[in-house]
C-alpha cells in the first residue's frame, strides 16, 4: 500500500502544441491517470499552460502543494527560428570564417527546383565580426589570440546593439581557451547579452554544423528565457512548488536552468516526448517494434522503435539550418488536423503543410477561421462528432464547415460536399503515408514486422487509412492518444548528453586517450545529476563511440561500457563491435580497413519513479459502451456506424466496424470489415486487414 505521502502526490506533465496544449496528470496514490486538453495560445504558450493547471487543480480537487512534478514540452525555440522571431545576434569567428554560415555545404535540397532557397542567416554579414586568432586541428595556437583585435570585435558588437552573441572559433573543440576569453570579453562589455559559445554548446567537429547550432541557440536563448520566466512564474502563481522540468531532444529530462543555457536543445521536445511514451507503452504490452505516428493539429510526427529502442540522430534541419545535437530521430511534415485544403494555380487540390493552428483554428469551431482544413472534412463527413469535441467541451459548427467545403473545394471542382471532403482526407492520408515511408520501407525495414502505434488528436482518426496504405497489419491505439506526448513526460528520465571530438585511427595509443575522454565526461556527468538533485540510486551513464573507416564521410555509432575498458581486450571488442554494426548499418564491413575513432558521446541519465496503472481484467461486452448510431461517410458512401464512449470500453471488448469510437482527446474510426479488442491495458488493436 502506498504512504500518506505517496497517496497525497501528483505528476503533470503537459505538452504545448500548436492547437491544443495537453495535460497528463498521474494521481500516485489511487494509481490513476486523468487527461486533459485546452486550446495553445500561441501568443503565449504560458497562458494555455496556466489555463490548463488551474482547470484540472479545480476539476479534481488537487492540492497545489501535492503537485510534486511538472514536466514540459515545448516548441517555443522552433517556432521562434520558423517564424524568425528571435532577437537581433552577432557572431564572433575566427579571421578569415565569416562567411562559413552562408556558404554552408553548398548542397541544395532539390537540384532541379530554383524555386527553393536557402534561408537567410540568422545574423547578416554586418553582425559577423572576424577576430585574429588560429588554432590548428590539433588545439595549437597558429595564431594568438590578439587582445586587441578581440577588443575592437566586441567594441563593434556593442555598437550594433545586440542582444545575444556566439562565438565559435576553429577548431574550438580541441582547445576552448580562445572562446574563453572571447566569451569573457564579451560579458564584461555586453553584460545583459545572452553568450553562446561553441566548445560548451557542441563541442566537436564539422565547423558549419557547430557554427548553426551555437548561433540557433544564441538567437532564441534571450526570448526562451523570457518565456521560462513567465512560465515558472504562473505555476508559482498557482501554488505548486515543485520545480518545473523540460523535455529536450533527447527524449530526457532538463531543468529550466540548464534549458536557458542550451535552448537549441528543446528542438524536438514533444515529439520526443511522444517517442518515449511509446517506448515504454510498447514494452508494458509486448510489442516492441513499431511505427509512432504522431498526427496532431499543425503536424505529423513519425519515428521508427525497433526492438524496444527508437532511431537516434545527431542532427538535423529545422526551417533549413542546421542543428547538431543528439535527438530522436522525428520526421516532421506539416499534416495534421488544422492542415489548410486549397488549389494550387492549376486548380489541383493540396492539403498542407500550412495550418489554421488554434487561432482562428477550423471553420467548424466558430472561432473566425474561414480556411477549410482536414478537421472540417472530418466533421462533415461525420467521422468526427459534428455536434462537439473534447466530450462535449467544445462546440462544432457542421454546416459551417459544410458550407466552406462546399464554396471553396466542391464547386471549384464540380464535386459533391461528400466527394470534396473525401478528397481532402484521401490527399492527406497520402501524405501521411510518405511520412511512414520515409523512416520505414525506405530505410530497409518491413513494415509487416511493426505495428503503427497512432496517437496525437488527428492519428487514431487517420490510422487505418494510413496503415491500410502502407500495408501494415496492426495499429495500436493507446488509451487518451491525444495526450500521450504528455504522458511521456511523465515517463522521461532526466538526461544530459555530453560529447567529445576525438578524431583519430584507431589504436592502442588512441584507445588510450578515448579512455581519457570518457573519464573526464563522467566527471561531468556526475556533477551535472548533482546539480539537477538526482540521488545517487538512480544515476546511470551511457556511453556510445562515432566510427568510420577510413577515406568514410560519415560514422556509425557503437554502443560502449560508461566503464570505459582501456586494456587490449577492450579495444579488441571495441573494433568486433564496430564491424557488427557497419554490417547492420550498411551491409557489410571491411576487413583490414583501418578505423577511424570520431566522437565519444555519453549520456548522463537519472531516473525517474514509474506511472504505471495497474493493467485490468475480463472480457467485456462492447454493447455496454455503444452510444447511438449516426451515419458516416466512408469510401462506398454513407453508412450507419456505431458510435461507442471508449471510457465505458471494457477490457476484452471487440468492436466491428463500421463504428466510430469516440474519448475526450481522439476518435478512432474503423471501416466495414475491420475490428478492435481492448487489451488488459485499455489499449485499441486494431486488426486493418477487411474480412468478409
Amino acid at each position: 500500500m502506498p504512504d500518506v505521502a505517496e497517496a497525497a502526490s501528483y505528476r503533470i506533465g503537459f505538452d504545448v502544441g500548436g492547437t491544443f496544449t495537453d495535460f497528463t496528470i498521474y494521481d500516485a496514490g489511487r494509481r490513476a491517470l486523468h487527461h486533459h486538453k485546452v486550446p495553445s495560445t500561441p501568443h503565449d504558450p504560458s497562458e494555455a499552460i496556466e489555463t490548463g493547471l488551474a482547470q484540472i487543480i479545480a476539476r479534481w480537487d488537487i492540492p497545489p502543494e501535492r503537485i510534486l512534478f511538472v514536466g514540459h514540452g515545448t516548441t517555443v525555440a522552433t517556432n521562434m527560428v520558423i517564424e524568425r522571431r528571435g532577437v537581433k545576434t552577432g557572431l564572433l569567428t575566427t579571421a578569415g570564417t565569416r562567411d562559413v554560415i552562408e556558404i554552408g555545404r553548398q548542397l541544395r535540397p532539390h537540384l532541379y527546383d530554383y524555386s527553393v532557397v536557402k534561408p537567410e542567416p540568422l545574423v547578416p554579414r554586418e553582425r559577423r565580426i572576424e577576430v585574429a586568432e588560429r588554432l590548428d586541428a590539433s588545439g595549437n595556437a597558429v595564431t594568438p589570440l590578439d587582445p586587441a583585435s578581440l577588443a575592437q570585435a566586441v567594441a563593434a558588437l556593442k555598437e550594433s546593439g545586440v542582444a545575444a552573441v556566439a562565438i565559435c572559433f576553429l577548431h574550438s573543440y580541441k582547445n576552448a581557451a580562445h572562446e574563453r576569453a572571447a566569451a569573457e570579453a564579451v560579458r564584461a562589455a555586453l553584460p545583459d547579452a545572452f553568450v553562446s559559445v561553441s566548445s560548451e554548446i557542441l563541442p566537436e567537429f564539422r565547423e558549419y554544423e557547430r557554427l548553426s547550432t551555437t548561433v540557433i541557440n544564441a538567437y532564441v536563448g534571450p526570448r526562451m528565457a523570457r518565456y521560462l520566466d513567465r512560465f515558472t512564474a504562473r505555476i508559482k502563481g498557482l501554488g505548486i512548488a515543485a520545480a518545473p522540468l523540460t523535455v529536450h531532444s533527447n527524449g530526457g529530462l532538463m531543468s529550466v536552468e540548464a534549458v536557458r543555457d542550451h535552448p537549441v536543445r528543446t528542438c524536438l521536445s514533444g515529439p520526443a516526448a511522444g517517442v518515449v511514451g511509446a517506448c515504454v507503452l510498447g514494452k508494458r504490452i509486448g510489442m516492441t517494434n513499431l511505427i509512432t505516428f504522431d498526427a496532431g493539429g499543425t503536424s505529423t510526427d513519425v519515428s521508427l522503435i525497433d526492438r524496444g529502442e527508437p532511431a537516434f540522430t545527431s542532427s538535423r534541419l529545422v526551417a533549413g539550418y542546421p542543428v547538431r545535437t543528439p535527438m530522436i530521430d522525428v520526421q516532421v511534415i506539416g499534416a495534421g488536423g488544422g492542415s489548410i485544403a486549397w488549389l494550387d494555380d492549376a486548380g489541383a487540390l493540396k492539403v498542407g503543410p500550412h495550418s489554421a493552428g488554434s487561432d482562428p483554428g477550423p471553420v467548424a469551431y466558430g472561432r473566425g477561421g474561414t480556411e477549410v482544413t482536414l478537421t472540417d472534412a472530418n466533421i462533415v463527413l461525420r467521422r468526427l462528432n459534428p455536434t462537439a469535441l473534447l466530450k462535449g467541451r467544445m462546440p462544432v459548427d457542421e454546416a459551417a464547415a459544410r458550407a466552406a467545403v462546399e464554396a471553396k473545394v466542391a464547386r471549384p471542382l464540380g464535386l459533391t460536399v461528400e466527394e470534396a471532403a473525401l478528397g481532402i482526407i484521401r490527399i492527406a492520408v497520402a501524405n501521411m503515408s510518405r511520412a511512414i515511408r520515409s523512416v520505414s520501407t525506405e530505410r530497409g525495414h518491413d513494415v509487416e514486422d511493426y505495428a503503427l502505434m497512432a496517437f496525437g488528436g488527428a492519428g487514431p482518426l487517420h490510422a487505418v487509412e494510413v496503415a491500410d496504405e502502407c500495408s501494415i497489419p496492426t495499429v495500436l491505439v493507446p488509451v487518451e492518444p491525444g495526450t500521450l506526448c504528455a504522458r511521456g513526460i511523465l515517463l522521461s528520465d532526466v538526461s544530459f548528453d555530453f560529447v567529445r571530438s576525438a578524431l583519430s585511427l584507431l589504436g592502442p595509443e588512441s584507445w588510450t586517450r578515448v579512455g581519457g575522454d570518457f573519464a573526464a565526461m563522467r566527471r561531468d556527468g556526475e556533477a551535472w545529476l548533482e546539480r539537477e538533485r538526482i540521488p545517487a540510486d538512480r544515476r546511470s551513464m551511457r556511453a556510445v563511440i562515432e566510427a568510420r573507416y577510413v577515406g568514410q564521410n560519415f560514422e556509425v555509432q557503437v554502443p560502449a561500457d560508461a566503464d570505459f575498458d582501456a586494456s587490449a581486450a577492450g579495444l579488441a571488442a571495441f573494433a568486433d563491435a564496430f564491424a557488427a554494426a557497419h554490417r547492420r548499418e550498411y551491409g557489410y564491413d571491411i576487413p583490414g580497413r583501418p578505423v577511424e575513432i570520431v566522437n565519444c558521446r555519453l549520456k548522463a541519465v537519472g531516473a525517474v519513479e514509474s506511472v504505471s496503472p495497474p493493467p485490468g481484467e475480463g472480457s467485456g461486452d462492447a454493447a455496454v459502451a455503444a452510444v447511438g448510431t449516426r451515419d458516416v461517410y466512408f469510401d462506398g458512401g454513407w453508412q450507419g456506424a456505431t458510435i461507442y464512449d471508449r471510457d465505458l470500453l471494457p477490457v476484452g471488448a471487440r468492436i466491428d466496424g463500421p463504428a466510430v469510437i469516440e474519448e475526450m482527446s481522439a476518435t478512432t474510426v474503423l471501416a466495414a470489415g475491420q475490428r478492435a479488442t481492448v487489451d488488459p491495458h485499455g489499449n485499441l488493436i486494431l486488426d486493418v486487414r477487411r474480412t468478409a
